[in-house]
């Protein structure tokens, strides 16, 4: 009941309301990154979503064309701001606030079994998964092949993460998530 009629407007009007409070800091990053970038502060990219659905994903841009990432950036990387243009994405329908991370294609697409079973949630903002792998970036700078670390061990528990929020999935649940996140990057490492 709560994933089929509650989680939809759940989703729909916390976006908006986040969006509306949000927003002079998104302008303010839009403007300054299109002075910094010369042009599209955005980066877009295929993702995939319920169902197995391809769409396309709205991020900050955060890396330059020197592959660099800036101290600006590295602070809107470590607080999630660069995350914010997804609230678009949950405005379209395409994403929902809590549920598992997109991933790009060659993951979630060719799960099987009851693995498959994630592919019946839409991509969220954050997840379970999110909150356990906040530091992700972090770890796979300190590995020195970062795609097989990410195949064999992240990405098989964020399959266990995900299945399990799939199986316990509720409001009450989704809230403490959603504020785990909103405090998660203000605490010490």
């Amino acid at each position: 009941m709560y994933l089929s009629t509650f989680k939809p407007l759940f989703d729909f009007f916390s976006a908006l309301f986040f969006l509306l409070i949000v927003m002079p800091i998104v302008l303010f990053i839009t403007i300054y990154l299109s002075i910094y970038y010369f042009g599209n502060p955005f980066f877009l990219q295929k993702r995939i979503g319920k169902n197995g659905n391809i769409f396309t994903i709205y991020k900050f841009k955060t890396i330059d064309s020197k592959n660099e990432i800036s101290s600006f950036s590295a602070f809107l990387r470590k607080y999630k701001f660069d995350e914010l243009p997804q609230l678009f994405n949950v405005l379209k329908g395409e994403m929902s606030v809590v549920g598992p991370r997109p991933d790009l294609p060659g993951y979630y697409d060719l799960l099987k079994g009851k693995n498959r079973k994630i592919l019946k949630l839409k991509p969220g903002l954050t997840g379970y998964a999110s909150i356990v792998f906040f530091n992700e970036e972090y770890l796979l700078n300190q590995v020195t092949d970062p795609v097989k670390y990410n195949d064999e061990i992240i990405f098989p528990k964020k399959i266990k993460l995900n299945l399990w929020y799939f199986n316990h999935i509720s409001f009450m649940l989704d809230l403490k998530i959603i504020f785990k996140t909103l405090i998660l990057p203000f605490k010490k490492n």
